[in-house]
C-alpha cells in the first residue's frame, strides 16, 4: 500500500512540475513576443523579461490619486467607411488598489467646437497632421471634455478585433434584451447602387437628404438585418463585432447607453477569455494573437512599459468593471441626459450632431459626472445639475 501510495505522490508531482513548467514557457512566450512588438515597429529592443521578473513594481504613467486613465478607441479599418473614424470611444479609468475599472463611453456624433467637427474625426484629423498624431489630439479632446488626465490610448481596427475573437474560439455574451437591427451596414457596400439607375439614385438620395425617406429602404442591399435572441449566446468574431457596433435597434437596445452595455459584456468577456487558462497557456495562441494585434493596434505604450503593462493586467484580473454613458437620457427608462440633438444648421456643418445641454463647448456638467462615477458615488443627472449623493459622516465611536 505504502509503494503504490509513494508511487501516486511520485506522479502528482512530476504532474505539477509538468504544469509549472508549461506555465512558465507559455509566459516567457507571452512576455518575449511583447517584447517583440516594440523591435518590430522599430524601437529599439528592451530587456523586458529581465524587468518582468526582478522589477516588480508598476511605473506606468498614473494620475495624483494613482488611477491609470486610458483611451479606448475603435475604427472600422479596412474597406469600412471612414476607415479612421473613431467607431467606439471608451475612457477607462484603472483603480489597481481597489481593483475597479470605470468605463465612460462617449457617443461619436459629439461635436467639438474646436475640431468643427465630430470628436469621431479627431484621429483621422491628427493622424493627416503627422504619424502619431492621432492618439495625441485624440487625448487632448477627450481628456478636455471629460477634465480628466489620460496617460495612455490605444486604437484597434475592428478587423483585428474579429480574427483575435476567433483566434481564442469566440465569446461566451448573456444577451439581455432580444433586439432587431434592419440597418447595420455592410463593409464594401456603401456605394453599391443596389440595381437602381442613376436617375433613381439621384432620387431617392434627395429623399433621404429630406428625411421623407430611409437608405435602407432605398439602398437595401447595402445594409444588413440583425437579430439578436435573449440569453446565452457564444458568439464569433463577426457576430461579437455586430453585437457591439449595432446602432439602430428596435425599442431600448437602439440608445448609446444599451450599446454601452453591450460594449462593457464584450469587453469583459475579451479580457477573461484572454487571462484564460486555455489561452494563457497555448503558445500557438499567444504567438497568434500578437501577431494580429500587432497589425491592428496602435498605442503609445513605451517598450520599457511593456512590462508594467503586462503586471498591471494580470493585476486587474477579476476586477469589478462600473459602466457610464454621455449620452441624451431615455425618456422609456425616466433618465435625463447631459447631451441634446440641436436643430441641423450651418453652425454644425449641417450635420446631425450632439452638444453638451449646457451649450456646445461647454463641459461642466459632463466633467462632474465623470468625475463622480469614478470616485463610485450613484451619480444622477437631474432637472439642472447633478446629484451627488452626499457622504454619511461616520461615527466617532470614541466619544
Amino acid at each position: 500500500m505504502q509503494n503504490i501510495s509513494g508511487s501516486l505522490l511520485k506522479m502528482l508531482n512530476r504532474q505539477q512540475k509538468l504544469i509549472r513548467k508549461r506555465a512558465l514557457t507559455a509566459l516567457l512566450i507571452f512576455v518575449f513576443i511583447l517584447a517583440g512588438i516594440g523591435f518590430i515597429k522599430g524601437a529599439k529592443f528592451v530587456p523586458v523579461i529581465f524587468q518582468y521578473f526582478f522589477h516588480k513594481g508598476i511605473d506606468l504613467k498614473q494620475t495624483k490619486d494613482n488611477k491609470i486613465n486610458i483611451l479606448l478607441l475603435g475604427v472600422g479599418g479596412g474597406t469600412h467607411e471612414g476607415p479612421n473614424l473613431t467607431d467606439t470611444i471608451i475612457f477607462a479609468s484603472l483603480d489597481p488598489t481597489a481593483k475597479k475599472v470605470t468605463l465612460v463611453s462617449i457617443p461619436r456624433d459629439l461635436w467639438i467646437p474646436e475640431l468643427k467637427a465630430k470628436i469621431n474625426t479627431a484621429y483621422t484629423y491628427g493622424e493627416g497632421k503627422q504619424q502619431g498624431g492621432g492618439l495625441t489630439l485624440s487625448k487632448k479632446v477627450v481628456s478636455e471634455m471629460l477634465g480628466q488626465q489620460l496617460d495612455y490610448a490605444v486604437k484597434i481596427d475592428f478587423n483585428g478585433f474579429e480574427k483575435a475573437v476567433d483566434m481564442m474560439g469566440g465569446l461566451d455574451i448573456d444577451v439581455d434584451n432580444a433586439f432587431d437591427d434592419a440597418q447595420y451596414p455592410l463593409s464594401g457596400k456603401e456605394d453599391e447602387s443596389c440595381g437602381l439607375t442613376d436617375d433613381e439614385i439621384a432620387s431617392f438620395s434627395a429623399q433621404i437628404a429630406t428625411g421623407s425617406a430611409t437608405e435602407n429602404e432605398s439602398f437595401p442591399c447595402r445594409y444588413e438585418h440583425l437579430h439578436f435572441d435573449k440569453g446565452p449566446s457564444h458568439m464569433d468574431g463577426t457576430t461579437a463585432l455586430k453585437y457591439v457596433r449595432s446602432r439602430h435597434a428596435i425599442g431600448k437596445e437602439g440608445t448609446d447607453f444599451a450599446r454601452s452595455k453591450r460594449q462593457e459584456k464584450v469587453i469583459s468577456a475579451f479580457k477573461d477569455k484572454i487571462f484564460s487558462v486555455d489561452t494563457f497557456l497555448n503558445p500557438v495562441k499567444v504567438v497568434g494573437l500578437v501577431n494580429v494585434l500587432r497589425d491592428s493596434i496602435d498605442m503609445d505604450l513605451k517598450d520599457n512599459e511593456l512590462d508594467d503593462f503586462v503586471r498591471l493586467m494580470q493585476k486587474m484580473k477579476g476586477a469589478k468593471i462600473v459602466s457610464a454613458i454621455v449620452d441624451t437620457g431615455d425618456e422609456s427608462q425616466d433618465r435625463l441626459g447631459l447631451l441634446l440633438n440641436p436643430p441641423i444648421s450651418e453652425i454644425f456643418e449641417k450635420q446631425w450632431v450632439l452638444i453638451p445641454r449646457t451649450g456646445a463647448g461647454d463641459y461642466h456638467e459632463i466633467q462632474t459626472y465623470v468625475a463622480c462615477v469614478i470616485e463610485g458615488r450613484d451619480c444622477i443627472v437631474g432637472a439642472s445639475d447633478i446629484l451627488i449623493p452626499t457622504a454619511i459622516p461616520t461615527k466617532n465611536l470614541l466619544k
